[in-house]
């Protein structure tokens, strides 16, 4: 698929997280979040399913020939997607603790994979109502209040000091705590979900260190956002990071903002 195939669906692609976070908030506002747990024990609400739903029957309807690989469908065995040219990668919710908290700190996220790389994103915070999305080499942008705004992330020097540092809520370790050690009075910034990784490509802050469990679905989208804003995304020995292994686990890995 070209780039300008890509483009050609991007404003399909910007309906439908619009319209799957939709859904999400009609949930969120609801008595109902439909909590279930799933056998990992991590949650499961009626929203998940139904923005699933929704992206999945969208997708289908404008690429029907590009497979879905998404948190919350059937696991593909890597027998059957190790050949996948293309393939969207979905998380319907990303940040279900957020949403079940009511913090606001949640997204839709929507990618397109091409040979392990993330060539194109759109992810969505329903509540903020920020729509941001990106295409391999075409730059990367935030829609807020009907305004379109290039993201451009911050350039910055290790050496720096009160770098903006920012965190999971709930995965603050040993190790990512040893990783702020070497940063000169760092300023910490805990947020859910993919925003982490939004707040490097607005230029909010400067690294996100992610030294604990993460998987492909809840990184592809924002990834291609980031390094579209002149960021950096790598597992911690430097080395890329990929998609469509035979374990959709992340490696732990370092996104930055545009180190100088």
């Amino acid at each position: 698929m070209t780039t300008k195939a890509i483009k050609k669906h991007l404003e399909q692609l910007i309906d439908i997280a619009y319209k799957a976070g939709k859904v999400i908030l009609d949930i969120y506002e609801s008595n109902d979040l439909g909590i279930e747990y799933k056998s990992d024990e991590s949650s499961l609400t009626k929203a998940d399913k139904a923005a699933n739903e929704v992206i999945c029957a969208g997708l289908a309807k404008i690429t029907p020939n590009i497979p879905i690989i998404s948190e919350e469908n059937k696991e593909i065995l890597y027998d059957a997607r190790k050949n996948f040219k293309y393939f969207w990668m979905v998380d319907p919710l990303d940040g279900t603790k957020e949403f079940i908290k009511k913090n606001g700190e949640f997204t839709v996220n929507i990618a397109l994979i091409h040979n392990q790389k993330s060539i194109a994103g759109v992810v969505y915070a329903p509540v903020l109502d920020k729509m941001y999305y990106a295409i391999k080499e075409e730059g990367a942008y935030i829609i807020k209040d009907n305004e379109l705004v290039s993201l451009v992330a911050n350039k910055y020097h290790k050496t720096d000091s009160h770098l903006k540092i920012v965190c999971s809520r709930s995965h603050l370790n040993d190790a990512t705590q040893a990783f702020l050690n070497d940063y000169t009075q760092p300023k910490l910034i805990s947020k859910g979900s993919s925003l982490k990784f939004l707040m490097l490509a607005e230029g909010k802050a400067e690294l996100y260190p992610r030294l604990a469990p993460t998987m492909e679905w809840d990184t592809a989208a924002a990834h291609i956002i980031l390094t579209e804003s002149g960021g950096h995304i790598s597992q911690v020995n430097g080395t890329p990071l990929l998609y469509n292994k035979e374990n959709l686990l992340n490696p732990h890995f370092i996104a930055t903002a545009n180190e100088r």
